[in-house]
């Protein structure tokens, strides 16, 4: 999935006459906290409601300094590489440009999180199982020859560490609901569980977190 995919066509971006009342007016309508100042197809900067907060809000935000230049993503960037500059800048949107370095639109927090919530991984049935594994010892190889032993796929799979840990967790989503005999394949093969899941327990955990997130952002 490519960053041209998920483009928001709901919020507009801020032109350079527009007023920092008017953007911050913007931000509060979509709960975001960045939007991106375009001329034309120029994208010249992505403002954030502290820049606004510093400045005279009736002026013009073509007029204010920013604390955040040009942050973006070509539009044929994959969305882990979205997910990396959002959260390498702290923005809860982020601008899209074309191969020309043309504006294209935005991406949001919430399009990122939408996306996942669609996908296979997310919206098919199954159960979560957290691993916790020597990083000389991971082998996603062997993980999923122990799965599909018991008749069962891994639909996605995800790492979580520390950089200088000797741990890492692995994170599979399988394609069962009773996945007792896996957990019991793995303890087998000493395999550390430090986690399991069903659908429903999962569910409502991936919803708390959700919600959580949705009421920060309304902030």
């Amino acid at each position: 999935m490519v960053a041209e995919k998920i483009i928001t066509t709901a919020i507009l971006p801020l032109r350079t006459s527009d007023t920092g009342d008017q953007a911050l007016a913007i931000m509060d309508d979509f709960h975001v906290r960045h939007l991106p100042i375009v001329n034309d197809k120029q994208l010249l900067g992505v403002i954030s409601d502290d820049d606004i907060l510093l400045h005279d809000v009736g002026e013009a935000v073509g007029s204010y300094a920013l604390s955040l230049r040009r942050p973006y993503v070509k539009d044929t960037d994959h969305i882990y590489e979205v997910m990396r500059l959002l959260a390498e800048h702290q923005l809860t949107v982020i601008p899209v440009v074309n191969a020309d370095n043309d504006y294209e639109g935005m991406i949001s927090q919430e399009d990122v999180l939408n996306f996942f919530a669609r996908t296979a991984s997310f919206s098919d049935t199954g159960s979560i199982v957290v691993l916790e594994i020597g990083r000389r010892d991971y082998s996603m190889t062997e993980i999923s020859r122990i799965v599909e032993s018991e008749g069962a796929v891994i639909l996605s799979s995800f790492i979580t560490s520390e950089q200088d840990a000797n741990l890492i967790e692995v994170t599979i989503k399988i394609n069962r609901q009773n996945i007792q005999n896996i957990i019991s394949t793995f303890e087998r093969f000493n395999y550390s569980i430090k986690a399991s899941f069903n659908e429903q327990e999962y569910l409502e955990s991936l919803q708390e977190r959700y919600d959580s997130l949705m009421s920060y952002l309304s902030i």
